[in-house]
């Protein structure tokens, strides 16, 4: 039993990617946030509809990640709720249809983990970001496709972009939380 679980403890080190353009995966590919609601609750969404690449450098200081998100595809769970996120109090995306990231900078942080610093926009307002973000392997996909896998995340003040609605609560707190965490799960193809 112990062998057992050192192995599933011990690092497991992967061969790095190939250098190259890979095309996100959008069907087998994740952007999700999550948020505090009543200060108690976590609630979790996603966006479906978005597309990127990656440009892997022949090192990872030469690698470049650009996503587009359609901010329309937002999706809590809750109809009466996406359709608020949707609103001018939220997202607003009648006006502003589109979130975009488009990294900087990128450094190896540890043997299969990068740090990507960049610039998110969320209603025609753009800030820095890091995502931390791990290599979770490379492989050849059964219809002939190189693809590579990273996980990644970041957290922001979504007020540090205007989305600044919120009703206080009578105990103390308000409706929803000014941080909200987001967490990628990418799959891209080489091009």
């Amino acid at each position: 039993m112990t062998d057992t679980i050192s192995t599933r403890s011990a690092e497991k080190t992967l061969a790095p990617p190939e250098s190259g353009t890979y095309k996100i995966d959008s069907s087998h590919s994740m952007v999700e946030f999550v948020a505090r609601h009543l200060m108690v609750t976590k609630v979790r969404g996603r966006f479906g509809g978005f597309d990127g690449e990656i440009v892997v450098g022949n090192t990872p200081e030469e690698s470049v990640v650009n996503v587009t998100i359609e901010a329309a595809s937002i999706d809590s769970g809750e109809a009466k709720r996406d359709e608020h996120l949707r609103g001018a109090d939220f997202l607003d995306v009648e006006q502003f249809p589109n979130l975009e990231f488009h990294s900087t900078k990128v450094e190896q942080s540890s043997a299969q983990a990068v740090r990507v610093e960049g610039d998110l926009t969320i209603r025609d307002v753009t800030r820095p970001v890091v995502l931390d973000a791990e290599f979770d392997g490379n492989f050849s996909d059964p219809w002939g496709g190189q693809r590579i896998g990273f996980s990644a995340e970041t957290e922001i003040n979504r007020e540090d972009w205007g989305i600044t609605w919120n009703a206080a609560l009578e105990s103390g707190g308000v409706v929803v939380s000014k941080k909200v965490k987001l967490e990628l799960t990418v799959s891209a193809v080489k091009q």
